[in-house]
């Protein structure tokens, strides 16, 4: 059944709403205080989170705020003092729900509903996350690999910007990835924008917004990349090929922390933090006079490269299988197989495509070959 904790200082108001709770069949854990309700929610896990306003020392919006550093468990505030504005100020402070002192049996027996109904849609979403995540899982165990991971782990807690450079098809948008997934900002927007793909004329109003009329297709206002991606992470991918224009742009809002869109006349706050990512050698591009020696310095607080597949060839049979198992599922082929020899020719392979290339080759042996791939057929559909 549902775990709720009660923090309030009073202990009847405690011992009262245990007895409540749990003739509903609810397992119920009690905190005297702010700091002591913090404490078992760091070393426990609750559905529900019911916490007292009036309390000494630490009361409980400041216990609130604590609590929303640490957990997303619906809280529910409740008092014998509260008003309408202090009801709206736990609301405001992320509160799922306000009960006065004594509370009605009904109406909190429906908030407990409620909460819980949105407890269980955290936990699903947690759920669906979990196999999002692990299908662009960072697959390998070459030294680079295991020293990309160490680095991410290190990096990914704080608002350190990011360069990640590598050829194409190295995986370069998964580390970007899981940099947002292991930050601080992993609950708001991971924003792409692939530079290059995107009209030099065009990417100011991509990443800035633009009003109303500021040109002749704006016939609404659009918001930015950068305010799409506020509280997240703003990922500028192929950053190598963005016009020098939009570079100059690119420097003020981070030296500033502020935009303003095309057509625009006031400064917008924006906070994100910026992973950026490219094929290019930037210092060759700088001593070309195309990309900015300030912006470069900007960007590259952390430099992670990540090495092509011909540089990690070992971890080509780890790709390979998990590669073979995710399409086979998805073809109606589980369970596929490869021989000894059909690896060793994949191995023996120079890969201009990388990751991006092999997954494509396995894809097409999944799909031309039987039960299990063999030499022949990486000799015969490998195309190299």
């Amino acid at each position: 059944m549902a775990k709720i904790l009660i923090i309030d200082d009073e202990q009847s108001i405690r011992f009262t709403l245990r007895d409540i709770l749990e003739y509903e069949k609810f397992t119920v854990a009690e905190a005297e205080s702010g700091e002591e309700g913090i404490d078992k929610v760091k070393n426990d896990e609750f559905d529900i989170i019911l916490c007292d306003i009036k309390m000494p020392r630490m009361d409980g919006i400041e216990t609130l705020e604590e609590l929303q550093k640490i957990t997303d468990t619906p809280v529910i505030m409740i008092s014998g003092h509260g008003t309408i504005e202090t009801a709206v100020e736990a609301i405001k402070k992320g509160a799922f729900d306000y009960i006065s002192k004594p509370p009605d049996l009904n109406r909190l027996l429906i908030t407990l509903r409620n909460a819980l109904d949105r407890s269980n849609l955290v936990q699903e979403t947690r759920s669906l996350r979990r196999k999002v995540n692990k299908a662009f899982d960072m697959i390998g165990e070459s030294q680079a690999i295991v020293e990309i991971k160490e680095m991410i782990q290190r990096v990914a807690p704080t608002d350190a910007r990011v360069l990640i450079t590598g050829d194409n098809g190295t995986g370069k948008e998964l580390v970007a990835k899981w940099i947002h997934e292991y930050s601080n900002r992993s609950k708001c927007p991971f924003v792409e924008v692939n530079c290059a793909a995107i009209p030099s004329e065009l990417i100011e109003s991509v990443l800035f917004g633009h009003e109303k009329g500021s040109f002749t297709s704006a016939i609404k206002q659009r918001k930015g990349d950068f305010e799409q991606a506020t509280g997240g992470t703003l990922f500028l991918d192929e950053i190598g090929d963005m016009s020098l224009s939009a570079q100059a742009k690119v420097l003020r809002a981070l030296q500033e922390s502020k935009i303003m869109r095309v057509g625009g006349e006031k400064d917008i706050s924006v906070d994100v933090r910026i992973v950026a990512a490219t094929n290019k050698n930037l210092k060759e591009e700088i001593k070309k006079g195309t990309f900015r020696e300030d912006l470069y310095h900007r960007l590259s607080v952390i430099l992670i490269h990540v090495p092509s597949l011909n540089d990690r060839w070992e971890d080509i049979p780890l790709l390979t299988e998990h590669f073979l198992k995710e399409l086979g599922n998805s073809i109606g082929k589980p369970g596929m197989k490869i021989s000894e020899d059909a690896m060793t020719a994949l191995k023996n392979i120079k890969w201009t495509g990388n990751v991006r290339e092999l997954r494509n080759i396995i894809e097409r042996l999944a799909i031309l070959c039987d039960k299990e791939i063999t030499g022949a057929d990486v000799k015969k559909y490998a195309g190299n």
